[in-house]
Formats: C-alpha cells, sequence, structure tokens
C-alpha cells in the first residue's frame, strides 16, 4: 500500500517549493473551515458534558482492554455523559461502542493519517481533521474530564497537553484518570521521584493525576472533578 502524505505533512514540511507558496493562503483557509465546522456541528448537535477516552488504536476486540473500554463507555453514559474519542479502531473503538450501546452521545473526532483507519461503527456525532491542531482544539473545549486506557504516543500526547494547560492553568479543573495501575503506574512513580524529585515539577502537579484500575472510581473522579 503506497503511503499517503497528509495535510499536516504539507503544512510542516521545510521545504517550501512554489506549489507550497502559491497554496499557503488557501491553506490558512482550509484551516479556518476545520475550527468553524468543528464549533458548529459539535454545537448544533448539543453533546452536554462529554469525557474524553483515549487509548491505544491496536487494542484487539475481545481483550481485556477493550472489554474495560466498552464498559467505561457504558457508565460514563449512566453518569450523563456522553463519550469523546478519537473515533478510531481499538480502545476507541470500544468506549464509542458502550456509549453508543448505552443509548449515549458517542462523538468521534478522526483524523487523515498516511493509512487510513476509518471512523468506527459506533459513533452517532462524526467529524474528520486534516489538521492534529485543530482537532485537539474540539477534543479539550468538547470534554469535561480525560479518562485514558493503556495507549502508546498519541495518547501520551494527549495526556501531557491537558497536564500542561491544567498545570499553567489555560483551562480551569480537568480531572485526569489513568486506568490500569500496572501500566501507568511506573510513569508516575517517574514524574514523582525523578521529575519532582529534581524541582522540575511540583508535587501538586503529580497530584493531578488519578491512577486506578477502578472504572466507578474513574467516572466518579470525573463527576467530583464538576463539582
Amino acid at each position: 500500500m503506497s503511503r499517503r502524505v497528509t495535510a499536516d505533512e504539507r503544512l510542516l514540511s521545510s521545504v517550501l517549493d512554489e506549489q507550497w507558496k502559491r497554496d499557503a493562503a488557501w491553506r490558512v483557509l482550509k484551516i479556518q473551515s476545520e475550527f468553524v465546522e468543528g464549533f458548529e456541528t459539535l454545537e448544533s448537535r448539543k453533546i452536554g458534558q462529554a469525557i474524553g477516552v483515549y487509548g491505544s488504536a491496536r487494542t484487539p476486540e475481545g481483550s481485556r482492554e477493550y472489554g474495560q473500554g466498552v464498559t467505561l463507555g457504558r457508565k460514563l453514559v449512566e453518569a450523563g455523559y456522553g463519550v469523546v474519542t478519537g473515533g478510531g479502531p481499538g480502545t476507541m473503538e470500544a468506549a464509542n461502542r458502550g456509549a453508543f450501546d448505552a443509548g449515549g452521545c458517542s462523538v468521534g473526532l478522526g483524523i487523515e493519517l498516511p493509512f487510513e483507519q476509518g471512523t468506527n461503527p459506533y459513533v452517532n456525532v462524526e467529524l474528520n481533521f486534516h489538521y492534529f491542531f485543530a482537532r485537539k482544539v474540539m477534543f479539550l473545549k468538547y470534554s469535561q474530564g480525560f479518562c485514558a486506557l493503556p495507549g502508546g504516543y498519541g495518547t501520551m500526547d494527549e495526556l501531557f497537553e491537558s497536564l500542561t494547560l491544567v498545570q499553567t492553568e489555560k483551562v480551569g479543573h480537568f480531572p485526569i484518570a489513568l486506568i490500569g495501575s500496572a501500566y501507568w503506574g511506573g510513569l508516575v512513580d517517574w514524574l514523582r521521584d525523578t521529575m519532582a524529585a529534581d524541582g522540575k515539577i511540583d508535587q501538586k502537579d503529580v497530584d493531578l493525576l488519578l491512577v486506578t484500575d477502578d472504572l466507578d472510581e474513574a467516572v466518579a473522579h470525573m463527576k467530583a472533578g464538576q463539582e
């Protein structure tokens, strides 16, 4: 399968050929249109309070983590939330599936990738983006909290972006739960014992993270963050 060149890659390339220069103004309008479409779609659908759920696209259906994602999506809907994911397979599909099957709002914010993944079938509000930064704004504006199941670089990216915005007070209180102590515990130990111990962050910055194996505790943490 041939590799696609994405809009993000074209935008960020250091090779500014003449075609890029000619298209630069139109590219800005395309970026603007992604923000406008995102805001208009999510406002018009009145998704209400929602929780962003992140995790690996590589999580196989039938695995324990996939089952956790389904259960988490259902429990969030039962607690009065919609679910927002990246709209892809794996853990994202699982959380959307739990929300969808429970009759709740199931949002998928897809992204153009070199090898297309496609939107999972358990989404009832769908948006697709060319630019990661436009998509990230939608996640943060329309989510009131963040639950992370085990994931890779994408999950880490979203996690630390959220943490940075809370730490720097660019956003209000934003509860964050890391689900899976065996998976996340080493990371949080390093944040506390190395990064905070060396004075690079404060201990209270580590305390922004709840690490738990209990899905009910994670949902309760989301609710407590809104009180």
